[in-house]
């Protein structure tokens, strides 16, 4: 069935009331991964002739060049350019989650309006690599999924505003903090959990690593900057409980107040070189081609009431999620496990012992 997608769009004006269409921003991508205007231009999809124009037209509207061209060294992006590319990763790392939220939204109102259609599930769940893939599989369901903090979803879940919750527990650090907060939301007798995925957290940072980052206490190293996750995030609280196990000062960690909402934000943050590390999964690393230091692995679980198991539309998700099809895109996603994906598990000794699952 057809889904449509909400996606961020640039638009360019100047004083004048000019306009110009932001087909540029592949070519610049193009140019800062191929180092050749030839290259780029053949990635981009488009002729070498309009490349050259674009970057002319471009170069005009702005006043300056975007890139400079010179004889045997190829094609390099000026320092404009290369700020151009990277506002562009970042506003679309921030506003992701939003974004499919509400395209969510949209396709839930379509589906309603065709005969035949099938079993609602509403998911609320933390934004994140594989989660993002359920409604690439999301046959014989209608999913809503709405993208929220892990206790945001969990609440939901209380007040019965969703079926299924998602949230993730680190495999060895036990944060009584994060316990704490789980234990408010989560009744044994009550709720029963879905093994999901296991991703690997730990630092991104520059390929080259300049500053040769190796772990936490590096970060309080004179000139290294920071981007730290929102304050309500699993992996901000994971990142506290590491500090504070080896009584490391957040204080002296420059940049530690600085914060972005998504793993992809941070990676694009640091990719940009307005922070030398940060905080999120290899996946995120990966994509902004970032050496990655891993740190420790998290179980993302989904939870639901025992009695949801029985309904067609739980059933066909665990059907969905247990195929080789979604497993083998899962393992596609560096960092990322699927095993035991699908499986239940009694909530009993979760929050108290993670390592037992």
């Amino acid at each position: 069935m057809k889904r449509i997608q909400v996606v961020p769009t640039w638009s360019f004006r100047d004083g004048s009331g000019n306009q110009l269409n932001p087909q540029l921003f592949s070519l610049l991508r193009a140019i800062h991964e191929e180092g050749k205007l030839t290259a780029a231009t053949k990635k981009a999809g488009i002729s070498y002739r309009h490349g050259w124009n674009l970057l002319n037209t471009w170069a005009a509207f702005f006043g300056v060049p975007l890139v400079e061209l010179q004889k045997g060294r190829g094609a390099q992006l000026t320092a404009l350019g290369e700020k151009l590319i990277w506002a562009e990763q970042r506003v679309v790392a921030r506003l992701k989650p939003q974004l499919e939220s509400l395209a969510s939204d949209l396709n839930m109102e379509i589906h309603r309006a065709l005969e035949g259609v099938s079993p609602l599930l509403r998911i609320n769940a933390s934004h994140g690599y594989a989660v993002a893939l359920l409604p690439d599989f999301a046959e014989g369901i209608q999913l809503d999924l709405q993208y929220k903090s892990a206790e945001d979803a969990l609440a939901s879940l209380g007040r019965g505003t969703c079926d299924i919750a998602g949230f993730h527990l680190p495999t060895s650090v036990v944060s009584p903090k994060l316990i704490e907060s789980y234990s408010r939301y989560l009744k044994p007798r009550v709720h029963k959990v879905i093994r999901f995925i296991t991703r690997r957290q730990g630092l991104m940072v520059k390929s080259d690593n300049p500053h040769g980052i190796t772990g936490l206490e590096d970060l309080t190293k004179a000139g290294v900057r920071f981007i730290n996750r929102q304050k309500e995030s699993g992996t901000r609280v994971l990142l506290d409980e590491m500090l504070k196990q080896r009584q490391i000062n957040s204080r002296q960690i420059e940049g530690f107040e600085n914060e972005e909402f998504t793993h992809s934000a941070v990676a694009a943050y640091v990719a940009s070189g307005m922070a030398d590390a940060g905080m999120g999964v290899e996946a995120a690393a990966r994509q902004f081609g970032l050496g990655f230091i891993p740190l420790e692995e998290e179980y993302y679980l989904l939870v639901c009431h025992h009695r949801s198991l029985e309904q067609a539309a739980v059933e066909q998700l665990l059907q969905n999620i247990r195929s080789p099809a979604f497993q083998q895109a899962v393992m596609q996603l560096p960092g990322y496990s699927p095993e035991c994906c699908g499986e239940i598990v009694a909530l009993d000794d979760l929050l108290s012992k993670t390592n037992t699952i």
